[in-house]
């Protein structure tokens, strides 16, 4: 279940792939009605190698909480049918390059005098201005413009990719708190906004830590927090386990329940600075402590008085019973997998209204019809739009 937060918001996600398509169902999953737009042939995130057979799960994954309706924009019919969607809109999310938004008569200033109140967003990567304002971007090219790939692979000598579209997710997060923040200021002031939304701006945001240059640095300044080898992960018995104890009240916690009393209260390791200098033989003493038990063992072993967790797979978060408390899968029905579970809204509301049932990600123009009619399409109108392939 959805909470009902953004009820009555209509927003319409002609975006792809998968930072715009995320916004777009953080957005539905705070009760927003999010229409999906795609074009004849779909997202192309749906064509994605993928092991689900005929789907994509990335696809599946960041399109929930959404309608579908699937327009043929090169068509002059297919452009004056989304001009009346947008009429009828609060919201509107493309990740068009500029030069092509601008052509589809989307651009930002554009949209602002036609629809006093849209909140119109555009999502790139690299932004609306500057000379790489038309550049293709995607995910893993701002991990590696940005400095994220560099520092990822810093200690094997060679840049590395962060898995996981951490940018885009970013990106996403970021952009359905601006569209928030921006319908908010809509109640008070009557008048819509226009935001600019892109992966530079992400892929740089998330590094606020290191996006810092005092004067006199030089290039090679360290910008990482640089806890020390004793935090992070270590191997055990069986299987592996991060920790980190960098205060007096968890290291001290550390010492004793591995049985490293005698290092609590040596002098030469009563800081983190104290404690990183004389890492090597420290790690080692740990390592070896660590051996006598698995990782799940260590876990509960120190309970709450270590911050650690034994290192599990993906596949292990949807039987687990904190997940599981927190309601954080759902199940869904689908038309050719039978159901499937899959992430819901992280972010939990209750402000009084009951929630929606959630939805899974539509397929390819599932919800053509029902949208077109509640525009106030007759039937015969919508039977000559999908007969002229503007519509499927």
């Amino acid at each position: 279940m959805t909470t009902q937060t953004l009820a009555g918001i209509r927003v319409l996600d002609l975006t792809g792939y998968v930072a715009g398509p995320y916004a777009g169902a953080l957005l539905g999953d705070l009760g927003a009605d999010v229409i999906k737009v795609e074009g004849p042939d779909g997202d192309t995130m749906r064509h994605y190698p993928s092991t689900l057979p005929g789907e994509s799960r990335y696809y599946l994954g960041v399109n929930r909480n959404k309608r579908g309706i699937a327009i043929d924009l090169k068509k002059p019919e297919g452009l004056a049918l989304l001009r009346r969607m947008i009429g009828a809109a609060d919201v509107l999310m493309h990740n068009f390059r500029p030069s092509a938004a601008g052509r589809l008569g989307l651009g930002m200033q554009t949209l602002r005098s036609q629809h006093r109140r849209l909140v119109a967003c555009s999502l790139t990567g690299f932004g609306t201005t500057g000379p790489k304002a038309d550049f293709p971007g995607f995910d893993q090219v701002l991990q590696s413009l940005s400095g994220i790939a560099h520092a990822q692979g810093a200690a094997r000598g060679e840049p590395q990719i962060v898995l996981g579209s951490a940018v885009d997710f970013y990106a996403a997060a970021l952009l359905a708190m601006a569209i928030s923040a921006a319908l908010f200021s809509r109640e008070r002031t009557g008048q819509g906004s226009a935001i600019d939304a892109s992966l530079l701006r992400s892929a740089l945001a998330m590094q606020a830590g290191r996006m810092v240059w005092a004067e006199h640095e030089g290039r090679e300044a360290g910008r990482d927090l640089r806890p020390g080898r004793l935090a992070g992960i270590h191997p055990t018995r069986e299987g592996h386990l991060y920790l980190q104890a960098q205060t007096p009240k968890f290291w001290t916690a550390l010492c004793e329940l591995t049985g490293l009393h005698e290092l609590a209260v040596d002098p030469r390791y009563d800081t983190m600075k104290k404690r990183q200098q004389h890492e090597e033989a420290l790690v080692a003493q740990l390592r070896a402590a660590l051996m006598a038990r698995t990782a799940l063992e260590w876990e509960a072993h120190f309970g709450d008085r270590v911050p650690c967790t034994a290192v599990r797979s993906i596949e292990d978060m949807f039987d687990d019973p904190q997940v599981q408390a927190q309601g954080l899968v759902a199940l869904h029905t689908h038309p050719h997998l039978g159901t499937y579970r899959a992430m819901r809204g992280p972010v939990g509301i209750e402000d009084g209204r009951p929630p929606r049932p959630e939805r899974r990600a539509p397929s390819l123009g599932e919800h053509s019809d029902e949208v077109l009619i509640e525009l106030g399409l007759k039937g015969h109108e919508i039977a000559a739009l999908r007969q002229s392939g503007t519509i499927r």
